[in-house]
């Protein structure tokens, strides 16, 4: 086996949204019972959805491998990634393998459609049926979140290599010429202040057409 280089592979706007979510998603499920604890929720909820949103914009004009084009494929691909798991071997691309990236870009839907149940939930449209709705794609974002998990852990075992991790310092091992040059930094920080922002906002009732 050839080892690789390190390489930088995940910019660090990607890596800002991704555990800003993390907290986002947390904060939500955790106080989603709790009735003095209600803004908080709200905050967190619509804190998540804006970063999606941004994400959706940084998956068109990101970085290599933040970018949609790199990672969402169709049926085939995601086929043939499997098999070649089965036959223990690994993607070329050090970014999101095709399987990966769809289990992305579903829970990404998911959030969104959390977010939107919750905000007909607050203003009563269609009676109960919102706030059921809400709740059930919630567990379902749960179970999602569950799967992505053990499936960050199982693939590092089998590509020994720390994904975790690479989320952290956003490095990965692969050739020279994959890498990314620009880390992005001002994009990253900027979206820390933006998503800060949206939540003092919600939490602080200046936003009343969102939580009343």
């Amino acid at each position: 086996m050839i080892n690789k280089p390190t390489i930088l592979v995940w910019d660090v706007p990607t890596r800002v949204f991704h555990w800003l979510l993390v907290i986002c998603f947390a904060g939500a499920w955790l106080t989603a019972e709790s009735e003095r604890l209600q803004m908080i929720h709200y905050a967190f909820g619509y804190s998540a959805c804006a970063l999606i949103l941004f994400r959706v914009v940084w998956g068109f004009i990101g970085t290599r491998y933040a970018r949609f084009t790199q990672f969402v494929k169709g049926p085939a691909e995601m086929w043939k990634h499997a098999r070649a798991l089965l036959g223990s071997h690994q993607d070329s691309s050090p970014g999101h393998n095709p399987v990966g990236g769809i289990v992305m870009v579903g829970l990404m839907l998911l959030i969104l459609l959390i977010g939107l149940t919750g905000y007909f939930s607050v203003k009563e449209f269609f009676g109960d049926l919102m706030g059921e709705a809400h709740e059930m794609i919630s567990n379902l974002a749960l179970a999602v979140v569950a799967i992505h998990v053990a499936a960050a852990i199982m693939m590092s075992f089998l590509q020994k290599e720390n994904l975790v991790k690479a989320m952290v310092d956003g490095k990965k091992q692969g050739l020279p010429d994959q890498g990314i040059r620009y880390p992005q930094y001002v994009v990253g920080v900027l979206l820390i202040v933006a998503s800060g922002y949206i939540f003092y906002l919600v939490i602080s009732g200046s936003l009343p057409g969102l939580t009343q």
